[in-house]
C-alpha cells in the first residue's frame, strides 16, 4: 500500500513539472497576467531596488568589500547628473524622419533622455528631472505614430515609454498616465499586434531571427508589462506572443553564445533581449525558461573575445569596431555568476542608467582563468591574443561562418590585427543602409561588403559576386597554449570554385608575432589576390618581400615567407577594374591595401609573417620555417 502511495505521489510530481514546464515554454495569457506584480515601479527595478542603490550612492563610509563599487556609483552618478543637466536645457525631441525613412534617432534619444532623467528623479527626487521627463514624453506622445514601417523605431519608443510610465508612476497626475498609457497602446502595442497576428501591412518582426527579433519582442514587451493592469486582454496576448517569438531570435546564441550580425549587433539584440527578461522577472516573477535558452549564459564571454586590447570589437559584417558600452553585463554577470562579465562593462567611460541599476562589481579584472584564444563555434570566428590587460599586446582574429548570414558581408578568411597599441589590419564595416539595393539584389556590388574589400584571399575576381554568397566556412581546427596558438579555416566553399582547395590558417607564435599562411591546391591555373586594409603608411623593400607599416613612432614588420616569386604592392582601398563601381558607396581614401597578386597560380603556399616593432628595434628578424598548415 505504501509503495502505491510513493508511486501516486511520483506520478503526480511529474505531472506537475510537466504541466510547470509546458506553462513556462508557452504560456497563455491567463497564465501570464496571474503573476503579474501591481503597483509601480516593477519594470527591471523594484522600489527596494532604487532605495538600495540610493543608499550606496549617497553613503560617506563603505565596508572593504564594497568600498570600489560604491566609489565607481558614484562616479557614474555624476557623470549622468551631468548628462541630465544637459537634458534639461535640450528642447524636446521632434518627428524627424531624414532620408532613411526611419525615426530610429528620434526613438533613442527619447529613450536615453527618458531612463536617464528617470533614474535621476528616483536617487535624487529633484523634480526637475521628473518635469523634463514629461516634456519628452508629451512630445513624443504626439507624434503621428512612431513609424511602425521600420519597426525598430516603434519598440524603442515603447520601450521609453514603458520606463516613463513605470518608472515615474507615482509622479504623474491622472491626465498624464491616460496621455502615457494611450501612447503606448495606440502607437506601441496595437501595431504589434498586428505583426503578431499576421494582419500588419508593414515588415513583421515576429518570425525574424536576428536583431529585429529581440528589438522589436523586447521593446514592445516592455510596453505590455507596463500597462497590463488596465490592457490585460491586450497585454496579455502581445506578452504570450512575445515570449514565444523571441525564442527564435535566442536560438542564434546557440551553441557558444556568439552573434552572427557581430558584436555591436549583439549589443544592440542582447540589450533589449535582457531588459525584457529582467521586467519579466520583477514584473511576473519568471522569465518562462528564456534565461535557459542554448548558449545565453555564455554569451557574456562573446564582447569580451571579440574586443581587442585597444578597446576596439574585432568587427564583422555591417558592424561597427567601436567600444561596446553594454550594462547587460552586469545583468549577466548576476543571473549567471560569471564576475568576469561585470569586469568587462566596468571599463566604460559613458555609463548609461542600467549601468547604475544592474551594477555588480565582484572578480579580478578579465579573469586570469580566460585562455587567451576562443573559437565561437556556429559562427565560426576566432581570436587569439598575446595576453590580458596590455595594451601593446597582438591579438589576431579569424572571420568565418555563414554569407548569408543577416548583415553579413563576403569576408570568409578575413583577419584582423592589433599590436603595440595600433590596429593594423581593419575591416572596414557597412556602408550606407540607403544605398540603392543595399539589402536586395545590389549588395555585392558596393566595395565594402566583397571580398575585395576585406583582409581575405580573392581568387579570379569579376564583376559578379567575388566569393559565393551561399557559402559557409568552417573553422577546422583551433588550438590556444601559451607558446602557439592558431586557427585554421576551410575556404575552399567560398573561394574553390569548385576545382580548388583553399585553406587559411592565423597563428600566433609565442608573444612577438604572427603568421597568416594560405594554401591552394588546385588542378587549373588561376589569378590570386591577398589583401590586408591598413591605415598605417606602407614603405616596401627593393625586393618587394618586406614592408614596414608605421603608425606614428610604432612599426609593424610584414614579410613574405613564402613563395620565392611574391612581391607586395600597395593599392588605393577601391574596386578592382573588373569590378562594379556604383556612385555613392563609401570613399576609403584614408585606407591603404598592402597586396600580393599571383597569376597563374596552380598550387600555392602563400605564407606572410607579421612582427610588431618597438619603438628602436631594428626592422631585421630571423624568418620561420614554413610548414604546412596540416603541420601547425
Amino acid at each position: 500500500m505504501k509503495l502505491i502511495i510513493v508511486l501516486i505521489v511520483c506520478l503526480a510530481n511529474v505531472a506537475l513539472r510537466g504541466e510547470e514546464s509546458r506553462v513556462l515554454a508557452n504560456p497563455s495569457e491567463k497564465e501570464i497576467l496571474n503573476r503579474l506584480r501591481h503597483g509601480h515601479p516593477r519594470l527591471i527595478a523594484l522600489e527596494n531596488d532604487f532605495v538600495q542603490l540610493r543608499k550606496r550612492i549617497a553613503s560617506d563610509e563603505a565596508t572593504s568589500d564594497q568600498a570600489t563599487s560604491d566609489q565607481t556609483l558614484k562616479k557614474w552618478h555624476k557623470i549622468l547628473e551631468a548628462e541630465g543637466r544637459q537634458i534639461l536645457s535640450d528642447p524636446p525631441s521632434q518627428y524627424e524622419i531624414p532620408e532613411s525613412k526611419i525615426l530610429l534617432a528620434t526613438s533613442r534619444r527619447v529613450l536615453r533622455r527618458t531612463e536617464t532623467l528617470a533614474l535621476l528623479y528616483r536617487l535624487d527626487g529633484d523634480r526637475r528631472y521628473a518635469d523634463r521627463a514629461w516634456a519628452e514624453l508629451k512630445a513624443a506622445a504626439g507624434f503621428k505614430d512612431w513609424n511602425p514601417q521600420s519597426f525598430l523605431d516603434t519598440a524603442e519608443m515603447t520601450r521609453a515609454f514603458a520606463i516613463g510610465y513605470d518608472w515615474l508612476y507615482d509622479v504623474w497626475t491622472k491626465e498624464q498616465r491616460k496621455s502615457l498609457h494611450t501612447a503606448i497602446v495606440e502607437k506601441g502595442l496595437k501595431p504589434a499586434l498586428g505583426c503578431y497576428r499576421g494582419t500588419a501591412k508593414y515588415r513583421a518582426f515576429q518570425k525574424l531571427r536576428n536583431n529585429w527579433n529581440e528589438v522589436c519582442n523586447g521593446g514592445i514587451g516592455l510596453g505590455a508589462l507596463a500597462v497590463a493592469d488596465d490592457e490585460p486582454e491586450l497585454a496579455g496576448e502581445i506578452l504570450s506572443e512575445a515570449v514565444k517569438s523571441i525564442r527564435l531570435g535566442m536560438a542564434e546564441y546557440a551553441p557558444a553564445g556568439a552573434w552572427p550580425e557581430g558584436p555591436s549587433y549583439w549589443n544592440y539584440a542582447t540589450d533589449y533581449n535582457v531588459a525584457f527578461i529582467a521586467a519579466l522577472e520583477t514584473a511576473l516573477g519568471t522569465d518562462f525558461g528564456l534565461s535557459e535558452a542554448v548558449g545565453f549564459a555564455e554569451t557574456g564571454l562573446f564582447p569580451i573575445y571579440m574586443t581587442g586590447p585597444l578597446g576596439r570589437t574585432m568587427n564583422f559584417a555591417d558592424a561597427s569596431d567601436g567600444r561596446l558600452h553594454a550594462p547587460q553585463m552586469f545583468w549577466l554577470a548576476r543571473k549567471f555568476n560569471r564576475p568576469e562579465y561585470a569586469k568587462f562593462e566596468i571599463a566604460t567611460t559613458e555609463p548609461k542608467a542600467l549601468d547604475l541599476v544592474w551594477y555588480e562589481a565582484r572578480g579580478p579584472s578579465n579573469d586570469p582563468r580566460l585562455p587567451l584564444g576562443k573559437l565561437f563555434e556556429g559562427i565560426e570566428v576566432a581570436t587569439l591574443r598575446s595576453a590580458w590587460d596590455d595594451h601593446d599586446a597582438l591579438f589576431v582574429g579569424l572571420k568565418a561562418g555563414d554569407n548569408k548570414a543577416t548583415h553579413g558581408h563576403l569576408d570568409l578568411g578575413s583577419f584582423m590585427l592589433d599590436a603595440l597599441g595600433k590596429r593594423w589590419a581593419v575591416d572596414l564595416g557597412g556602408d550606407d543602409y540607403t544605398l540603392r539595393g543595399y539589402f536586395g539584389r545590389e549588395r555585392w556590388t558596393y566595395y565594402r561588403l566583397r571580398a575585395e574589400g576585406h583582409n581575405t584571399l580573392l581568387i579570379d575576381p569579376a564583376a559578379g559576386p567575388d566569393q559565393d554568397p551561399e557559402a559557409h566556412a568552417k573553422i577546422v581546427r583551433f588550438k590556444c597554449a601559451p607558446d602557439r596558438a592558431l586557427a585554421i579555416t576551410d575556404l575552399t566553399q567560398a573561394c574553390g570554385g569548385g576545382s580548388s582547395k583553399v585553406r587559411r590558417g592565423v597563428m600566433l607564435s609565442g608573444h612577438d608575432r604572427a603568421i597568416v599562411e594560405d594554401e591552394i591546391d588546385s588542378g587549373s591555373a588561376h589569378d590570386v589576390w591577398w589583401f590586408m586594409h591598413t591605415p598605417a603608411e606602407i614603405e616596401i623593400d627593393k625586393q618587394g618581400t618586406t614592408a614596414i607599416l608605421t603608425q606614428g613612432k610604432i612599426r609593424l614588420l610584414v614579410r613574405i615567407l613564402s613563395p620565392a616569386k611574391a612581391a607586395f604592392s600597395v593599392m588605393e582601398a577601391v574596386p578592382l577594374p573588373a569590378s562594379p563601381h556604383p556612385g555613392k558607396q563609401a570613399k576609403n581614401g584614408d585606407i591603404r591595401k598592402l597586396t600580393i597578386h599571383l597569376e597563374n597560380v596552380h598550387d600555392l603556399r602563400l605564407a606572410v609573417l607579421f612582427v610588431p616593432l618597438r619603438i628602436g628595434a631594428a626592422a631585421e628578424t630571423d624568418s620561420p620555417i614554413v610548414v604546412p598548415l596540416d603541420a601547425w
